[in-house]
């Protein structure tokens, strides 16, 4: 295997950690902490002298998700980012309240799991999955079942703005 295993890491992260470029670097870390109730590790942040981050972290799981703020002439460039939660609909009400819009509400994915997605204030859009043990497989769109999962994906897609 080419990657490093996940406990060999010297940071003590995982092989893959998003790195994700906003306006407002130091508002999305306190809305992804709200939302999905981790805290920032403090010692990771690096003001630059005009006061923007060039790095902060949270941990999410086992995965390091740093942030930065965008500097002039870096293009907008919005993450897509998929997270396993314990529940779906409470993450997305909580996102909600922190100026989130749904994208897709919680739906059957596939048996087994409940898919939703958000768009973040920064347009950032995350995928939401959780565990439904005993959950039928939705039937696919192509056999009369719904074609939530792709539509409204695609629509958020498609209207997607960017500075």
């Amino acid at each position: 295997m080419i990657l490093l295993p996940d406990q060999d890491v010297p940071t003590g992260s995982a092989a893959v950690n998003p790195f994700v470029i906003v306006d407002d670097a130091a508002g999305f870390v306190d809305f992804v902490a709200g939302v999905f109730d981790v805290v920032e590790n403090a010692s990771a942040r690096a003001p630059m002298p005009d006061g923007k981050l060039i790095h902060a972290q949270l941990r999410l799981g086992t995965v390091d998700l740093m942030v930065a703020d965008r500097q002039d002439g870096w293009p907008a460039r919005p993450a897509l980012l998929q997270v396993w939660v314990r529940d779906v609909a409470t993450v997305l009400g909580r996102a909600g309240d922190r100026g989130a819009r749904t994208v897709t509400s919680p739906t059957p994915f596939y048996g087994e799991v409940t898919l939703g997605r958000m768009i973040d204030p920064w347009q950032n859009i995350w995928w939401l999955y959780a565990p439904a043990p005993g959950q039928p497989d939705p039937a696919p769109h192509w056999q009369g079942g719904s074609d939530a999962v792709f539509t409204t994906l695609d629509r958020a897609l498609r209207d997607l703005t960017l500075g």
